[in-house]
């Protein structure tokens, strides 16, 4: 997805607002995941977005997202955010993170979502790591003891 940054997008030192940034990255993410399940989809956790570099007035914005991993009903997403400034030929990733969605039917109810499959070293990490973050956000939403997150314990065993 692309986006060029004007003036109503910005802050008082014409950097793109973060809360319109986070925007863009929950349209990205949702369509990733709208594509890949086939299904209507909704926003269930963002992980941490940090904001590394400021994206300015003028700039173009080019959001990534792909699904990483799909579980029974929800799916993980990244997101990669460049942006762009075309007189100078610059380019920068200033942002990242990592959303789920969960696909639901017509009534709102959480339905199955086909596996995700990957194929590159790059999608086997992320896939591989999935499973970790997965347990992170349950523990620290409050929905998995920790000491049922067997993928975060193995983390920190020392041999």
């Amino acid at each position: 997805m692309t986006e060029l940054v004007l003036p109503n997008d910005t802050n008082t030192l014409n950097n793109l607002m973060g809360g319109r940034m986070m925007h863009l990255m929950d349209i990205a993410a949702a369509i990733a995941a709208q594509k890949h399940s086939n299904r209507i989809v909704v926003t269930a956790s963002v992980d941490n977005v940090s904001f590394r570099d400021p994206i300015r007035l003028g700039n173009v914005v080019t959001l990534e997202a792909q699904v990483t991993r799909a579980f029974s009903s929800s799916m993980e997403v990244h997101i990669d955010v460049w942006a762009e400034d075309i007189p100078s030929g610059t380019k920068l990733k200033t942002n990242e993170a990592f959303f789920t969605f969960v696909a639901v039917d017509q009534s709102g109810r959480p339905i199955d979502v086909p596996e995700a499959m990957p194929e590159t070293a790059e999608e086997i990490a992320l896939y591989d790591g999935a499973l970790r973050r997965r347990q992170l956000r349950l523990v620290l939403a409050g929905r998995m003891k920790p000491g049922d997150a067997n993928e975060l314990k193995a983390m920190f065993e020392l041999a």
